[in-house]
């Protein structure tokens, strides 16, 4: 089953999904993810140290997005756009460096992200 977002329900997302990572709260944060989710980001591969920067699954995502708030005290975002497609969402947005970041993801048919691929600015 396939979960459509329209504009109005894509801007709603893009706004919990930042507000709860401006909030640092791990548990908010984590609510927006499915447990198989699979994440793909450059950032990963620096803080996980892993050519990769693959992580795969919710308690492995939970582990990484720690790091990632200790390495980043000051972390916050802000959206700058956000477009959808079926089952599909892409959050561009500015973090605390000014560093433009969009986020493809993937939902499941309960609108939960099952599959994250980050994209950095230079």
């Amino acid at each position: 089953m396939f979960f459509m977002f329209d504009a109005k329900d894509a801007q709603q997302f893009a706004k919990e999904w930042c507000e709860a990572w401006n909030s640092h709260d791990m548990e908010s944060i984590m609510s927006h993810y499915a447990e198989s989710v699979v994440l793909t980001s450059p950032t990963a591969a620096r803080l996980l140290k892993d050519p990769a920067g693959v992580v795969t699954g919710k308690d492995a995502l939970r582990n990484y997005f720690a790091v990632g708030l200790k390495a980043n005290p000051n972390l916050r975002f802000e959206v700058v756009d956000v477009t959808c497609g079926v089952s599909t969402v892409v959050v561009y947005y500015a973090n605390q460096n000014g560093t433009k970041v969009s986020e493809f993801m993937e939902l499941s048919s309960d609108g939960k992200v099952t599959r994250v691929i980050a994209h950095y600015g230079a």
